[in-house]
């Protein structure tokens, strides 16, 4: 059925071009970007393929304009819808040695419904979420007594006593109640990417590229840049990843008592190096300030504040590293009463009624995710568009740059594309039907069986050079640029 009162799918090209003129970019660049395939490919009532490319060919033709920028080269740029939903789901379709990648979720995460007759989405992946949410509820680590208990809350009560105790929990909205609520208001004439000048630096170009680089095929749009990437779990850690794939040097810096999940460190650990850093240590403090000096571009997607508080906020960065790209991920954005609040892309589906609309497009009284974590991934790719895109304005304008996007302001924007009729008719896919679009890769956790990039390069094809590893497993060191 068509979602009542619903425009139809606006088209990709006009998603990038209106992605593009936000960011500030010479609109001769879409000439050189090439898009096929149409929505639906995955059943959802939402235009998911749309997102999809458009993400995915925002970031591919802001590495192609740092490339002519460079070389004084355009090269062409495509994308096919289907390639990008395959890559949209690239956590569900990594296989190790073979087999099933490790478990992705807790026996407990999910949606329940609760004793007012409102359904909440628990996210318990990480082992401190799960123990919060059972201390409160008084339960054992088990599916049926998460759900009798809830059966005694109301959804927004618990919502609002597991928010307070720092847990990930949301309450299911319809969108007219997500309309009404004061962070929906907060962040409404917000775009998907916001780009800041946050302080002052001489123009800046990218690092010069190696001897006969046109010559190279090893050369990229980000060889010579630097990354420092402070992420976990999808959206962040795509950024990286994407960055990686088009010749950046980025370097993951975690923590040993940070907890982490396993697949994802896998799939989204490919190009990069992995370093521990305790930013409570003194000495590592010192390190993290040394790699800032050389840094081009930071990423970070821990709780708004976090790094702030550690002394690594985008004013303080600024000022030690001027001329810096701070990128930052947030669940509900950088404005409103629920900008301190945590989240994750299932979560931020439940609160802001993306669930409801599409159960309901579904004929269906049950909450119904969509068929992909689209709100992580297409945030990781416009993270990185946003990443890009300031590079190529500190390039031209000088200043240090504060890139932010947020899950739910990402939620906002797949709204504004419209919705598909009769989209929920397609069937899903499985692995076997997007074998073409895999590649198996060696890496410190054996084989992986992997889906490629789906942005395809003329000249400079992006591709992972260094293989997923261990966390821990690189100095916090930068490599020397090539020459």
């Amino acid at each position: 059925m068509k979602p009542a009162s619903s425009p139809d799918s606006i088209p990709p090209a006009d998603v990038v071009a209106a992605l593009w003129q936000g960011a500030g970019m010479a609109p001769e660049a879409l000439a050189h970007l090439h898009l096929t395939g149409a929505d639906p490919v995955l059943p959802s009532s939402f235009a998911i393929g749309a997102a999809a490319q458009a993400s995915l060919g925002a970031s591919a033709l802001a590495a192609a304009a740092l490339w002519a920028r460079r070389t004084g080269r355009w090269q062409d740029v495509s994308v096919d819808m289907r390639h990008a939903l395959a890559e949209f789901r690239s956590e569900r379709y990594l296989r190790v040695n073979g087999g099933p990648a490790p478990e992705l979720w807790d026996k407990i995460a999910g949606l329940y419904p609760c004793g007012d007759g409102r359904w909440v989405r628990l996210h318990t992946n990480f082992p401190h979420h799960r123990d919060g949410v059972l201390r409160i509820l008084h339960c054992a680590h088990d599916k049926e007594a998460v759900r009798a208990a809830l059966g005694k809350w109301e959804a927004e009560a618990f919502e609002a006593t597991a928010s307070e105790a720092g847990l990930v929990v949301a309450a299911m909205r319809t969108f007219d109640e997500w309309q009404a609520h004061p962070q929906a208001e907060a962040i409404r004439a917000l775009p998907p990417v916001t780009i800041e000048k946050i302080g002052e630096a001489p123009p800046e170009p990218l690092p010069a590229l190696p001897a006969h680089a046109e010559l190279n095929v090893d050369a990229r749009p980000l060889t010579g840049v630097r990354v420092l990437d402070f992420t976990r779990i999808i959206a962040g850690p795509v950024a990286g990843r994407t960055l990686a794939a088009h010749g950046a040097d980025v370097l993951l810096v975690t923590a040993s008592h940070l907890p982490s999940i396993a697949p994802l460190v896998i799939d989204t650990g490919r190009g990069k190096r992995s370093c521990q850093l305790d930013l409570r240590d003194p000495d590592d403090k010192r390190t993290l300030h040394k790699l800032l000096h050389g840094a081009d571009v930071l990423v970070q997607g821990y709780r708004p504040a976090g790094l702030a508080e550690l002394g690594a906020g985008p004013e303080a960065v600024a000022r030690a590293r001027p001329g810096i790209v701070y990128v930052s991920l947030s669940a509900y954005g950088h404005v409103g009463p629920w900008s301190g609040k945590r989240g994750f892309d299932s979560l931020v589906q439940t609160a802001t009624g993306l669930n409801h609309d599409e159960a309901q497009a579904a004929g269906s009284t049950d909450p119904k995710p969509l068929p992909a974590q689209v709100l992580d991934h297409a945030a990781g790719y416009l993270l990185a568009f946003g990443a890009m895109a300031a590079l190529h304005r500190r390039a031209v304008e000088g200043g240090s740059w504060h890139v932010r996007v947020s899950l739910a302001q990402v939620g906002q924007w797949l709204r504004s594309l419209g919705r598909v009729p009769d989209g929920l008719g397609v069937p899903d896919q499985h692995i076997d039907e997007i074998s073409d679009l895999l590649e198996v890769l060696e890496s410190g956790f054996g084989e992986l069986t992997v889906v490629r990039h789906a942005a395809k390069l003329s000249e400079t094809p992006a591709y992972w050079e260094l293989p997923s590893v261990p966390l821990g497993t690189h100095p916090a060191e930068w490599l020397p640029r090539r020459t």
